[in-house]
């Protein structure tokens, strides 16, 4: 699924602010970027989804405990945040943004992140009213592990307004932005800390860490933010449930047909759908000769005892024609003929029971005026079945046939 990642930013968005962003056919691969007011963005596609990107200096991160149960009443989940927050925010909570951290879990300590309301939904409906409905909001920077499992430090910015972003200091430090230069910014970073810089503010970083600094493409950086798991869009920002749905199946999806990390279980998927492939091609094959065998039997069993019959059609049926064909020639009776159903009859039938009216027609025997109790109609399968026929009550008449012949 593609993603077209864009970055906020930092002062209202109008139809003529220059946005910086990327377009991914994969999510993982920069197919295209620069920058452009939101009316000239790229469409991400009719399956694809844009996501937009909040800068660090628009985010503050506060750190609470949610009571037992909230989130379990979503209606009422923003007024427990208002009120956990109220005494560390400087600003109206009602004029503030909340988003809480995937799987959020109640009675243990979790970063809450906090941005301007009206901005965030000034900028939402910029863009919506350029055409481009964001399905994601995501922080540039935000808590936890880092993709190196490292504490990072990113220098961002341009020379005249540079920050340090520190992430991945430790569960208990949120992302931490330090105006440039920091005194004891050094300091603060433990040996294993790894160090980026924008190529804007590269030759600041060198200055100020006294090393050469690997550089970070912004390109990279935004699409990297992107597919992180945070989703600011919460409370009156959240999407429609169902599109949220359909693409995250698509996600998923995309993530399976193309992440390297599921390049294994695509090969074995593979190999699986081949084998099953192979195999019922294989067990058809087998069927397929065991039926030519036996109709290649039947033809030759019918060929050798009617050596008349030349062309086999349908070797069943013709061995039942020439048999019958046989019987009338040489006067033996068939077990649907008058004679063996009426013998059948009279060796089943109670002493007592006489039928008053006798029909016969295309090997079915019909007896009218019987007065057969429950328990003698019952009595009456056993030695019937024992000559190959079997009794049904049709019109209040007993009707005795082949048990293989049509009711």
């Amino acid at each position: 699924m593609s993603t077209l990642a864009l970055s906020l930013p930092t002062q209202a968005l109008t139809a003529a602010t220059e946005l910086h962003y990327v377009l991914s056919s994969d999510g993982r691969q920069v197919t295209r970027s620069g920058r452009c007011s939101a009316p000239l963005l790229p469409q991400p596609g009719r399956t694809g989804e844009t996501v937009a990107v909040v800068p660090p200096r628009q985010l503050s991160w506060q750190r609470v405990t949610l009571p037992q149960g909230a989130l379990a009443q979503r209606q009422r989940l923003r007024a427990v945040l208002e009120g956990l927050l109220e005494e560390q925010l400087l600003d109206d909570p009602a004029q503030l943004h909340f988003a809480l951290p995937p799987e959020a879990v109640a009675g243990v300590p979790l970063w809450v992140a906090v941005c301007d309301r009206a901005w965030l939904q000034g900028a939402l409906h910029a863009l919506e009213a350029a055409g481009h409905r964001v399905d994601r909001i995501v922080p540039a920077h935000a808590p936890g592990p880092t993709a190196s499992g490292q504490p990072e430090c990113t220098v961002i910015g341009t020379p005249e307004e540079a920050s340090a972003v520190l992430a991945g200091m430790g569960p208990e430090q949120a992302v931490t932005l330090l105006p440039l230069p920091a005194p004891g910014l050094t300091a603060l970073l433990p040996p294993s800390a790894s160090v980026r810089a924008e190529p804007a503010v590269a030759a600041l970083a060198e200055r100020l860490f006294g090393q050469a600094v690997p550089l970070l493409s912004q390109d990279e950086a935004l699409l990297a933010a992107a597919s992180g798991p945070w989703d600011l869009a919460q409370f009156d920002l959240v999407n429609n449930g169902r599109q949220r749905a359909l693409r995250w199946l698509g996600t998923g999806i995309n993530a399976l047909w193309r992440a390297p990390q599921w390049r294994a279980a695509r090969w074995a998927l593979g190999l699986l759908a081949l084998l099953q492939v192979a195999a019922l091609n294989l067990w058809a094959w087998q069927d397929a000769r065991v039926l030519a065998s036996q109709q290649a039997a039947a033809r030759a069993v019918l060929q050798q005892a009617f050596p008349q019959v030349k062309l086999v059609v349908d070797a069943p049926v013709q061995m039942r024609k020439e048999v019958a064909l046989l019987r009338q020639q040489t006067g033996a009776l068939d077990e649907r003929d008058l004679e063996p159903l009426l013998a059948a009859a009279a060796s089943a039938l109670p002493a007592d029971q006489i039928p008053t009216r006798i029909d016969y027609a295309e090997g079915a025997l019909r007896l009218s005026g019987l007065t057969l109790t429950e328990a003698q109609r019952t009595a009456l399968a056993p030695p019937l079945a024992a000559r190959g026929l079997r009794a049904s009550q049709q019109d209040g008449a007993l009707v005795l046939q082949p048990a293989g012949a049509t009711p």
